[in-house]
Parts: C-alpha cells; sequence; structure tokens
C-alpha cells in the first residue's frame, strides 16, 4: 500500500519519483525485518521488465503489474538466482543448463548455491542453453536470461527442490537456501547468449538499494548512540559532554551524511535516466558513480556500524540489546551484488571502455557543483579548494597509466575507487552547504569531510605501494610456507 515499488514505475512525482522511493525506503530499512532485502531484487526485476526494448510476452506484463502492484493480495516479490559453486561473481561458470522443451518452454537443470528470498512468487535466472545434442557454449557470452515462477498453478514447487537452508553470519530473518532446478519451467526472455546484458538493469537498481540499506544502517546506528551520549553519564558527566566522545559522534555523522548525499545523487540521475531527461554528461556519470556508491557506502556502514557498537561500551558487544545484529546484517553490504574488488575493478572496465569520457563526466560534474557552491557562499572556497586539488591528483594519477606495468591499475583499483568516491562525497557536502537553507553546521561537516585525505590512491602511489617491488611483496606476504 505504501508503493515502495510502485513508486518509481508510476512516476507521479517525475524524475523525483526515485528520491521520493530512496527517502521511504531509508526510513523503513532499519524496522523492516529485512524485507527491504526481496524489495530490492523485486525493484530490480521490475527494472528488468520495463527496459526490455521488445514485445514483453504475456508472462512478463503480468509479472510487472504483480511486482509494482499497491494491492498486497496482488504483490509479488521476486528473486535472483544467479551464484552456484562455480560462478558467483564470475557467472562465465556458470553450469545451469536450459533444454527446449516441445512447448517451446525450457526446463531448467541445475543447482543455486546462494538465492535469497526463497518465498518469493518468480525469480529471473541465468542458464546455458543446450543444443540438440546436449552441447553447451562456453562463457559468460553464451549465458541467456530465464524468467520462471517458483510455484506451479497447483500451488506445488516448479520443479524445485530445496536441498537445505543456509546457516549465515546475519541477515537470519531472511530465507536463502540451496536449490536444485530438476526441470522448473521457464522462459527464456533474451536473446541467445545475451543474459548478462538482459539483467544489468538488476544490478543498478540492487546496487542502489545496498546504498540505501548502508545509509539505513549508517543512520540507525548513529542515532542510538547519540541519544544513548545524551542519557548515559560516566566520570561525572553525560558523555555528550566529553569532547573525545563529542569528536567521534561528530565523525560518524560525518561519514553517515556523505554516504547518504551520495545515494540520494546516484537515485536523482536514475530517476533522470527513467524519464528520458538526463543529459550525456549525466547518463555517464550515472554510469561511474553506480559501482563507487555501492561499494564505498558498504565499506562506511561497517566502519560506523563497528564503531557504534564501541560507543555502547559492553552493551555493543550483548545481544540482548540487539546491536550486535545491526553490525552482522550489514557485513551482507560488502559482500551482496559484488564484493569490493569485483565492483572496482567494474569501475575500471567502465573508465576504459568508454576510453575516459566517464571520468571526464566526473571532473565536470565536481568542477560545476564547486563553482555554482563557491558563487553562492564564499566561505566555502577552502574546502572547495581541497577538492578541486584532489580532482587535479586524480587526473594526474590517470595520466601516468600508459608510464606504468600492466598490473599498475589493477593493484591500485580499489584505492582509486575511494578516491573518486570521497572526492565526490566531499563535493556534494559542500554543494549541500551552500544551500541558503544550510547553516553553520552543514559548512563544518563539508569542512571536516575534505581535511580527510580524499585521494588515498595517490598518496599511496606516491610511496611506492603500487610498483612492481611492491606487488612481488604481497605475493610473497601471503605464500604458504613450503
Amino acid at each position: 500500500e505504501e508503493g515502495l515499488i510502485a513508486i518509481p514505475y508510476e512516476r507521479k512525482y517525475g524524475e523525483w519519483s526515485r528520491i521520493y522511493q530512496i527517502a521511504k525506503l531509508s526510513l523503513f530499512q532499519s524496522s523492516s525485518g529485512l524485507y527491504t532485502c526481496p524489495l530490492a531484487m523485486t525493484d530490480g526485476a521490475a527494472k528488468v521488465i520495463e527496459s526490455m526494448n521488445f514485445e514483453k510476452p504475456p508472462c512478463l506484463l503480468n509479472a510487472f503489474n504483480h511486482l509494482t502492484s499497491r494491492d498486497p493480495e496482488q504483490f509479488w516479490t521476486s528473486g535472483q538466482w544467479m551464484t552456484e559453486k562455480r560462478g558467483g561473481s564470475d557467472v562465465g561458470n556458470t553450469e545451469t543448463v536450459a533444454v527446449k522443451r516441445t512447448d517451446g518452454r525450457y526446463g531448467l537443470y541445475g543447482e543455486k548455491w546462494f538465492t535469497s528470498a526463497i518465498d518469493s512468487n518468480m525469480a529471473f535466472t541465468l542458464a546455458k542453453i543446450a543444443d540438440e545434442e546436449g552441447k553447451l557454449p562456453s562463457g559468460s557470452g553464451n549465458l541467456s536470461l530465464f524468467f520462471l515462477e517458483t510455484r506451479n498453478p497447483d500451488g506445488e514447487l516448479n520443479n524445485i527442490d530445496v536441498n537445505r537452508l543456509k546457516n549465515k553470519l546475519g541477515t537470519r530473518q531472511l530465507p536463502t537456501a540451496e536449490l536444485t532446478l530438476n526441470g522448473t519451467i521457464a522462459d527464456k526472455v533474451s536473446d541467445d547468449g545475451r543474459g548478462v546484458f538482459g539483467i544489468t538493469p538488476m544490478l543498478t537498481i540492487t546496487r542502489l538499494h545496498n546504498s540505501i540499506s548502508a545509509v539505513g544502517s549508517m543512520r540507525r546506528m548513529v542515532t542510538l548512540a547519540q541519544e544513548y551520549a545524551n542519557q548515559r553519564v560516566a566520570f561525572g558527566k553525560l558523555l555528550r559532554q566529553h569532547p573525545l566522545h563529542a569528536q567521534t559522534l561528530s565523525r560518524m555523522e560525518i561519514e553517515t551524511r556523505g554516504a547518504t548525499l551520495l545515494t540520494m545523487e546516484l537515485g536523482r540521475l536514475i530517476g533522470l535516466e527513467e524519464c528520458g531527461e538526463i543529459s550525456e554528461q549525466n547518463l555517464n556519470l550515472l554510469r561511474l558513480l553506480v559501482p563507487i556508491t555501492k561499494l564505498y557506502t558498504a565499506k562506511q556502514a561497517m566502519q560506523i556500524v563497528s564503531e557504534g557498537l564501541e560507543c555502547f561500551g559492553g552493551q555493543g558487544y550483548i545481544e540482548d540489546t540487539g546491536l550486535p545484529t545491526i553490525f552482522r546484517d550489514a557485513q551482507v553490504l560488502p559482500i551482496w551484488e559484488g564484493t569490493t574488488n569485483i565492483l572496482s575493478l567494474d569501475v575500471l572496465r567502465s573508465l576504459l571502455k568508454s576510453k575516459g569520457i566517464v571520468l571526464k563526466a566526473f571532473m565536470s560534474s565536481v568542477r560545476e557543483r564547486l563553482a555554482r557552491a563557491t558563487e553562492a557562499k564564499g566561505e566555502l572556497q577552502g574546502a572547495a579548494k581541497i577538492v578541486m586539488a584532489a580532482t587535479d591528483s586524480i587526473t594526474s594519477f590517470i595520466q601516468e597509466i600508459n608510464q606504468q606495468h600492466e598490473e599498475f591499475l589493477e593493484v591500485a583499483a580499489r584505492d582509486f575507487s575511494y578516491s573518486l568516491g570521497r572526492t565526490f562525497m566531499g563535493c556534494l557536502l559542500i554543494e549541500h552547504a551552500s544551500l541558503k537553507e544550510s547553516g553553520e553546521l552543514d559548512q563544518f561537516i563539508a569542512e571536516r569531510f575534505c581535511d580527510s585525505d580524499l585521494t588515498p590512491a595517490m598518496t599511496l602511489h606516491k610511496r611506492g605501494c603500487y610498483n612492481v617491488n611492491a606487488i612481488n611483496l604481497y605475493k610473497e606476504s601471503i605464500a604458504i610456507p613450503q
């Protein structure tokens, strides 16, 4: 009834519909009992269907209507069944086989090692189509996308065996299982071998939702820690009256605000793209921000939630308080929808595939925002100069690539992605502080964020952390003695 999935597809508020959805989900996340996880996959499934540029079969039209319904009796949730024993992030190792049936549909055979929300109504999955002789193609370029309903019209499982439920570190409220597909009836909904391309819109949306969850977890922990500091007395005064503790909470608040603005900006760009109103520069910026936002907010969430536990002392380690659950549940964020390293490599691929165009869009966006911000409030000049220096440092770093060894970019990928993320967050905080509604505290937060190292990749590069000798020593340091 709240339309948590329907909102961005109804587009009542045009390009701002995504922002409205994000605001509601951010508030709901910490009290949802992890229902936001199947909602993420449901939103992603609806996006996949909406993005298909061909006449959609009745099964998909029916599914879309259910996925975006406000009627609780009609609403469906969706799963995404990608992970297998041999293929996690490397989907090219997918072993699920699709065999064409006489009625034109397909039977799916294989094992799915990690399937979230197994009580969902439908799922999208990838499989390789066997030819008439039963031979299979190889590589991710030969995967096709399939749509399936988890139950048959009679209510029985669709030739799906539940092998076991996963015993997970966190997110225990959410049923996750190992499944065997034993002739599961499905419809092919992509061209042959175009499955990865077909599923890409889902990844954009689920990575946005991952960032929303990260922001929600951070805000929950920071709010609890701040409220605790307003009531707990230690050494004769409230915790918030101790300068060191106040500084710690302030640093947590600053990181949380940066993550919130970055996630909102990603949502704004997606909203523009969905309404056909996005500029070429913003479209290129969007392509870069999707992996950056997901990977960095997930890391921030782990840092802030862990710091938050410390703010409660021993009580932060006691299950009865509910605080350890927030920590365990947050640990899925850097793992789900691409680990930090995998997404860092995605950032590099985006740069290389676009021949640097996405980075130019990034730089242009930062400089334009800073120019507007400092024109509105001249007192932001100091922080703006720091961010401008960061963009110059990033540009110089990229210009050195041709002079470096072939593993240079890969070993620097994670720190480089962090650098882009922190630089853009600094820019967004300055932009926010320049608004007429903003005050002295907003300026303080922007300045303190920019006082940190915005470009760790450049700092470490100067120290020789990415040269050939360093790489050899990294490998040597983890070698198992013979």
